[in-house]
């Protein structure tokens, strides 16, 4: 290899952190060309992980890498949310969590790439399409084997928690991790439940924040929050709450005298 392509190969290596995804398209923007791409695969510089995308030979990649490469090369909201983002941000560690299901939010015109749904990343990848909160809002970053990947802020992720539940999420569970947030900013939890489409995820929220007693929940401007009309029903064979017209498991309500 001449000098001038070991020169481009170490500047490609310097455009992104180890342990990243490579996109094909994002390369060519870079000035690295299909053809120069296939010449750096013979030469093994460069290994395929399927259409579309490469790695460095040497490097082992996990999901966090390719999630890295959506956000920053494809410029897409795709991040971890739900469960997955309140264990990286260290707000589930006193709940058994499993590592082997990883939960993925997107909007509802953001897919994930071929090259990622095809690849075993020995995780369980559950990706969900939906614009219930703004793409961007209420997110944050965490180091994830040292790669800086936009998750879901606690109170973002709690109301993915509900969006699922209960039919992939349980309530109970919510509950539990309701119970953890107490230091929540009661202007970002405004932010995000006035803006927020789905009038059940933000009367469960509701319900459980003010069961948890949290204080923050204390500062929340109620009236601003639409919380539509007509009754919910999140379970069948639940417990009615009028307050906030949801049906929950009954289990949930045994110790709801503060409602």
């Amino acid at each position: 290899m001449s000098t001038e392509n070991e020169s481009k190969i170490n500047k490609l290596f310097s455009l992104q952190p180890a342990g990243v995804v490579l996109q094909s398209d994002w390369l060519v923007k870079q000035g690295y060309s299909h053809d120069l791409q296939q010449r750096y695969k013979k030469s093994n510089w460069l290994r395929s992980i399927g259409t579309g995308a490469v790695v460095r030979t040497n490097d082992q990649v996990g999901y966090e890498g390719a999630i890295y490469a959506i956000q920053v090369q494809s410029s897409a909201s795709i991040h971890p949310g739900a469960r997955t983002a309140l264990s990286l941000l260290g707000k589930a560690h006193y709940l058994e969590f499993s590592q082997q299901r990883v939960v993925l939010f997107g909007s509802n015109i953001e897919k994930l790439p071929t090259w990622f749904k095809k690849r075993d990343w020995q995780v369980k990848i559950e990706f969900h399409q939906t614009s219930f909160l703004p793409s961007e809002l209420g997110l944050t970053t965490v180091e994830s084997k040292n790669l800086p990947i936009k998750v879901s802020g606690p109170a973002r992720a709690i109301l993915e928690c509900l969006y699922l539940a209960p039919q992939k999420q349980d309530l109970i569970e919510c509950y539990e991790l309701m119970e953890g947030l107490n230091n929540l900013s009661p202007q970002r939890v405004q932010m995000l439940l006035e803006a927020c489409q789905s009038i059940k995820v933000k009367r469960l929220f509701l319900y459980m924040a003010e069961k948890a007693m949290h204080q923050w929940f204390n500062y929340l401007n109620l009236e601003k929050i639409d919380l539509g009309s007509g009754t919910r029903s999140i379970v069948k064979n639940g417990a009615y709450i009028d307050k906030y017209k949801i049906t929950v498991p009954k289990e949930l309500e045994q110790d709801a005298s503060n409602i």
